[in-house]
C-alpha cells in the first residue's frame, strides 16, 4: 500500500502526464520534459523523453533513501507509456561518478537520436551528467533555424553542438563550434551526419573560450551571429564564468566578434539570479548604443512547467523572463 506522499507523487505525476498529451508523435522521435518536479512539486525529481527512452532525475541529497520513491516512478511511466525501450536514473548527488552520469534501470541500449522541428540531434544519454541535448532551449533552435540563412555563426561554449546544427538546418553559411570538450565536438559531427551537412574540421575549435576568443579578435574575424551559452560557473587556467555575476564581462569579450546589424545571443541559467536585475544589466550595456535587445526567447512550457501544473513558485522571480534560464537576441552597431 502506497504513503501519502507516494501517493499525491503519482497523482501529480498522472495530471503533468495528461498536460503534456499534445507533445506526443506516433513515431516517437521527439524529446521533452515529462515532469519538472522544482516547479511542478517535488523538488528532488525531473523526467525527460528522449524518443523512447525515460530519464530520471534524482537530486535528492541522500539518492539511497529515495530508492522506493524512484521505483514507484518507473512503474507509472512504464505502465502509462508502454511503448518505451529503456530508462536511466542519473543519481546528480550521489558519491559514484558512474551513479551521477546515469545507470540504465530497464531495457536498453539508450536512444542515440532524436528529431526536433525537422533536424536530427545525435545523442550520449550516459555521457556527463547532462543529457548531451539542453531541452530548455528548443525554441532557441527553433528561432536560429528559422533567421540564420545565409549567416556566419559563431557557437561558445557549443557543448554537443545543438544550436550550431539548428542554425545550419536553417541555411546558414558556416558555423564554427568552440567547445574545451573534444568528446562534445564528436557528437555535434554526428548529428552533422544524420543531417547531411558537410563536415570541416577547420570549423570544430577544441579550446578554451577567452584565448580562442581573443584571438579571433585580434585577427577581426566577423560573425553574422554568436551565440554565448556559458556554463552557469566554470574555472580553466584561462579564465573563470560565473553567470550570477559576470555576464556583462562575457559579452564584452564576444560584442567585437560581431559584424554591424548582427546577433548576439546570450543564455544565462543563474537560478538566483532575478529577472529584472539581469534586464538592468543589459540595459546599462545598452547605454552606449551598440547593443540593443531585440527580443526575449520564452522556455517551452514543459520544462518550465504549465501555469495549471506548477505548484512551486520559482526561489527567485525570473519575471520578464519565463524560467530561470534567461534567453536574449541582441542586436549589434559598430562603431
Amino acid at each position: 500500500m502506497l504513503d501519502k506522499s507516494s501517493e499525491q507523487l503519482l497523482n501529480t505525476l498522472s495530471s503533468t502526464l495528461e498536460r503534456r498529451s499534445d507533445l506526443y508523435e506516433t513515431n516517437h522521435r521527439s524529446a521533452f520534459r515529462l515532469y519538472n518536479g522544482f516547479y511542478e512539486g517535488n523538488a528532488y525529481l525531473a523526467v525527460d523523453l528522449y524518443a523512447r527512452t525515460l530519464m530520471i532525475h534524482d537530486y535528492s541529497d541522500s539518492p539511497v533513501s529515495n530508492d522506493q520513491k524512484i521505483a514507484g516512478v518507473h512503474t507509472f511511466y512504464q505502465e502509462k507509456l508502454p511503448w518505451l525501450n529503456c530508462t536511466v536514473l542519473k543519481q546528480h548527488k550521489a558519491e559514484a561518478g558512474e551513479m551521477r552520469r546515469g545507470q540504465i534501470i530497464s531495457g536498453g541500449p539508450p536512444d542515440r537520436k532524436v528529431q526536433e522541428n525537422g533536424v536530427w540531434y545525435a545523442l550520449d544519454l550516459l555521457l556527463h551528467q547532462d543529457t548531451s541535448l539542453y531541452l530548455d532551449t528548443r525554441n532557441l533552435r527553433l528561432w536560429l533555424k528559422e533567421n540564420c540563412s545565409g549567416m556566419r555563426i559563431l557557437n561558445t561554449f557549443a557543448y554537443t553542438g545543438s544550436l550550431g546544427a539548428a542554425a545550419l538546418a536553417g541555411g546558414a553559411n558556416k558555423v564554427v563550434q568552440l567547445d574545451l570538450n573534444r568528446s562534445y565536438h564528436n557528437l555535434a559531427k554526428t548529428t552533422y551526419t544524420l543531417n547531411g551537412f558537410p563536415i570541416d574540421k577547420s570549423d570544430f575549435i577544441t579550446g578554451d573560450f577567452f584565448p580562442v576568443t581573443s584571438r579571433l579578435r585580434r585577427e577581426r574575424i566577423l560573425f553574422d551571429c554568436v551565440i554565448l551559452d556559458p556554463p552557469f560557473f566554470s574555472t580553466t587556467a584561462r579564465g573563470a564564468v560565473d553567470l550570477l555575476e559576470d555576464t556583462t564581462r562575457l559579452i564584452n569579450k564576444v560584442r567585437p566578434l560581431v559584424d554591424d546589424g548582427g546577433y548576439l545571443i546570450v543564455i544565462n541559467n543563474a537560478l538566483y539570479l532575478a529577472g529584472r536585475v539581469y534586464m538592468k544589466e543589459l540595459e546599462t550595456l545598452e547605454e552606449d548604443g551598440y547593443l540593443e535587445l531585440e527580443r526575449l526567447i520564452s522556455v517551452p512550457p514543459d520544462f518550465s512547467g504549465y501555469p495549471e501544473t506548477i505548484a512551486n513558485p520559482p526561489l527567485v522571480d525570473p519575471y520578464p523572463f519565463n524560467h530561470s534560464t534567461k534567453i536574449t537576441v541582441l542586436r549589434v552597431k559598430r562603431k
